[in-house]
């Protein structure tokens, strides 16, 4: 499993006018409420609403990746089998393309990859974007939950505790938190038990 943590830099204040305009009304919202929008809207308390308006253009999910987006924080998810990486990197690479396209600045020393799950020993190929190596960390905080790849770590446990007693499987935790079921981390269990053998 490869989870890529995404840093944009300055998110809300990178949303070019001209391109949320010919969004919005590529989405047939009414030309006046577009006009108001571009005018006096950019810049306020909404910036995280037409950020994620801004970004709704792309999306990805397929049996091996997912591309999850809240508000300004974007992850790529992809189960990773025998080495085969080619859709989890064509999908980071479209996503930067996109990116690049779009205005948005990605922060390369502030994005970061953790492998989580895995019983390789050997270090992934680093994904490169602009020219500089993603780091790849053992932890990560993403919306105030840990996503970890180390034994050592205090959530392993919790999450080794997921594992159905039957299969290798992991379970999906009973959680009521909006932002949990509006994280990555459902869609990243459901990637991860589909590339395991069904028993």
């Amino acid at each position: 499993m490869r989870v890529m943590f995404f840093d944009s830099s300055s998110a809300f204040n990178t949303i070019q006018p001209r391109l949320l305009r010919a969004k919005l009304e590529n989405m047939q919202m009414d030309a006046p409420l577009v006009s108001w929008i571009e005018d006096y809207l950019t810049g306020t308390v909404l910036s995280p609403f037409l950020f994620t308006t801004y970004t709704a253009d792309f999306q990805y999910h397929s049996e091996t990746c997912h591309l999850q987006k809240y508000p300004d924080d974007t992850v790529i998810v992809g189960c990773v089998k025998n080495g085969q990486e080619d859709e989890y990197r064509d999908l980071v690479e479209s996503f930067v393309r996109w990116s690049r396209e779009n205005l948005l600045q990605l922060n390369v020393t502030k994005t970061k990859m953790v492998v989580d799950f895995s019983k390789s020993k050997s270090p992934p190929t680093p994904v490169c974007i602009s020219g500089k190596d993603v780091e790849i960390v053992p932890s990560y905080k993403f919306l105030g939950v840990s996503i970890m790849d180390n034994p050592s770590h205090p959530l392993h446990n919790t999450v080794d505790k997921l594992r159905s007693s039957f299969s290798s499987r992991l379970l999906q935790p009973r959680c009521s938190k909006e932002r949990y079921r509006k994280s990555f981390l459902p869609s990243a269990i459901k990637l991860y038990n589909s590339s395991k053998p069904t028993q």
